[in-house]
């Protein structure tokens, strides 16, 4: 299983003491917030790109992947009601794809739940709010789906409950809307904090989405990483391994105390024990 951990966890850490210090507590894999390495990715040289993916391999680490991919620049939006802001956000999503593929990664989770909010309409109504919402993001979506395909990438639609989110709340929303777009390069993913919210227990969430979960984030309903709290990964990774998935599964937290050695550590250290206390078969 491709334990990663999330950059963004060593806040305000350099590239290269990130990706030592990963490597130090035994991860292979590592996943990037993209702000985290420039306001405006586009202002990324090709110099620059290369030398972030050979820094992560002078440490034996594989790049997956990008998340939290619109936190910057600010004011990008996939669903509001200025169709130039909403270009904006389709070329920049485009460019994210490209930064992905030119660093060696291969999935992209799009959440972003402020830049995916329900717009407002004449009559006010959740359908109507939700039907605008889906067609806005599925438009803003085809030229990155398009420019993934070619650069054998797959963006990832996260779900996301409330309040954090008012659009895509659940994988049934996530799914309903891959389903739709029916493009070869738009799945889903599962993040055990979110889908903890779920009516459906998280093993069933996966038997039952499984062939179009192409990433996983593994968190605590506490929002801290995997062992600080009481939720138990044994059967969720029980149930990952029974579907045969074989993508990324990133540390991702949002609570950064004590301090990221530590997160990084001791949830790498619990995963390894929950995998090993998994019945065989």
């Amino acid at each position: 299983m491709k334990f990663c951990i999330c950059n963004e966890t060593y806040q305000e850490w350099t590239w290269n003491d990130t990706c030592r210090s990963a490597s130090e507590c035994g991860y292979r894999y590592i996943e990037i917030a993209p702000f985290t390495l420039a306001p405006d990715i586009r202002s990324l040289s090709t110099e620059a790109k290369a030398d972030i993916r050979a820094t992560a391999a002078r440490y034996g680490l594989q790049i997956v992947g990008l998340h939290w991919l619109l936190v910057s620049p600010k004011g990008l939006s996939l669903t509001g009601e200025d169709c130039l802001r909403r270009a904006e956000t389709a070329d920049y999503l485009k460019a994210l794809v490209q930064l992905c593929a030119d660093l060696g990664g291969q999935s992209m989770v799009l959440g972003s739940p402020a830049q995916r909010r329900l717009p407002a309409t004449t009559d006010g109504s959740e359908q109507s709010r939700i039907e605008i919402a889906t067609e806005r993001l599925v438009h803003a979506l085809r030229p990155a789906l398009d420019e993934a395909l070619l650069r054998n990438v797959t963006l990832c639609l996260e779900p996301l409950p409330a309040p954090e989110s008012d659009f895509v709340l659940t994988l049934s929303d996530a799914v309903s809307i891959v389903r739709q777009v029916d493009h070869p390069s738009l799945k889903t993913m599962l993040d055990v904090k979110s889908a903890s919210a779920d009516v459906a227990p998280i093993p069933e969430l996966i038997k039952q989405y499984i062939s179009l979960i192409a990433h996983v984030h593994v968190n605590d309903v506490n929002r801290r990483g995997p062992g600080f709290g009481n939720t138990d990964f044994v059967p969720i990774l029980k149930a990952l391994m029974a579907a045969g998935y074989a993508g990324p599964v990133s540390v991702e937290v949002f609570d950064y105390s004590p301090d990221p050695v530590t997160i990084a550590q001791k949830s790498l250290d619990y995963l390894n024990h929950c995998l090993h206390s998994v019945p065989a078969g």
